[in-house]
């Protein structure tokens, strides 16, 4: 569900002020637990170190970003591949060819 537009974007007051105190372009990482809090115009070339849940993830802020929230940027979940001991086998006779047609 997205936020009421009378009510405007939700920016986390702490980031625009570790904004304010740095200047475009520099290269420290801003770090945020708030995935929530959308993207603005001022946080382009800032990087932003977004918490998932375990570590921070670098985010750098682009103009195509302005509007999407940090979360988007930093995901939450690994993926851990599918199959089981029918793939293992797949994936050993793939190593066993490749080794092969390299030598």
């Amino acid at each position: 569900m997205s936020r009421s537009a009378s009510k405007g974007p939700y920016i986390d007051d702490r980031l625009l002020k570790k904004i304010a105190g740095l200047k475009a372009g520099d290269r420290t990482v801003i770090k945020t637990w708030s995935r929530s809090s959308e993207i603005s115009p001022e946080m382009i070339g800032f990087t932003f170190g977004v918490h998932n849940g375990k570590d921070f993830v670098s985010v750098l802020v682009t103009e195509e970003m302005v509007g999407h929230r940090f979360g988007e940027f930093a995901i939450t979940r690994k993926f851990v591949k599918h199959g089981g001991k029918i793939q293992k086998e797949l994936e050993a006779k793939a190593k066993v060819a490749e080794s092969a047609a390299k030598k």
